[in-house]
């Protein structure tokens, strides 16, 4: 039984590290309203006990519907996905670490993080240059399209891991696979993208700063 419960944290740990490096505010919010009314018997860890914090969900709550937004800009979401690389792959290495940190043995707390890190490190690269690729095309229903199946995969690995731990842990170990063999691909045509994607979003921003600032 105390396996079985090992084996499930492990799994849900990895989950959240991979599910932060698509959509982390989505995953903080999950955490937080699951942890705060014990969906699917969900206990929190004291370690990310804060993420319960009504403060913290309604946070968590406007980042979402600003993400989803700007998620769906051709432009803007490559420089969503800039500037979050700093923030999602820390958050899922702490996220993944916080959520084992509950028992005693602190090299599985290190691990968890390192192998955490290293995940939402992996899904938030293809991410980004996959949308880098995509935004290549002038129309924007492609961007469209990938990021409501970003939303889709997320929410169902999610469900997958809480429901059927077993299942979620092999298809991740495929899609770790599938991410080593595509991410060099994928920066490859990302890089020769590289001026057509500075071109779209130095327009991207000079529409919204005139917006901003229509008398500019």
């Amino acid at each position: 039984m105390a396996d079985n419960l090992q084996m499930t944290t492990i799994v849900l740990a990895l989950a959240l590290a991979w599910a932060s490096g698509l959509r982390l505010y989505v995953v903080l919010l999950l955490v937080g309203v699951a942890g705060y009314f014990h969906w699917f018997g969900f206990q929190i860890p004291p370690s990310l006990g804060l993420l319960i914090h009504p403060i913290v969900i309604g946070t968590s709550a406007l980042l979402v519907i600003l993400e989803f937004f700007a998620d769906k800009i051709p432009g803007v979401d490559t420089i969503w996905d800039a500037i979050h690389t700093f923030i999602r792959i820390p958050a899922g290495a702490l996220l993944a670490a916080g959520f084992v940190s509950q028992g005693d043995v602190a090299a599985w707390t290190i691990a968890a993080g390192l192998l955490g890190g290293t995940i939402a490190a992996g899904s938030h690269f293809l991410k980004a240059g996959s949308r880098a690729v995509i935004n290549t095309s002038p129309e924007p229903v492609s961007n469209w399209g990938a990021s409501f199946t970003e939303d889709a995969i997320v929410l169902g690995g999610l469900w997958l891991a809480f429901q059927h731990p077993l299942v979620f842990i092999g298809l991740l170990i495929c899609i770790i696979a599938l991410t080593i063999w595509l991410l060099p691909k994928i920066w490859r045509l990302a890089k020769r993208a590289l001026p057509s994607l500075t071109r779209l979003t130095s327009r991207t921003a000079t529409k919204q700063a005139g917006q901003i600032n229509p008398t500019a």
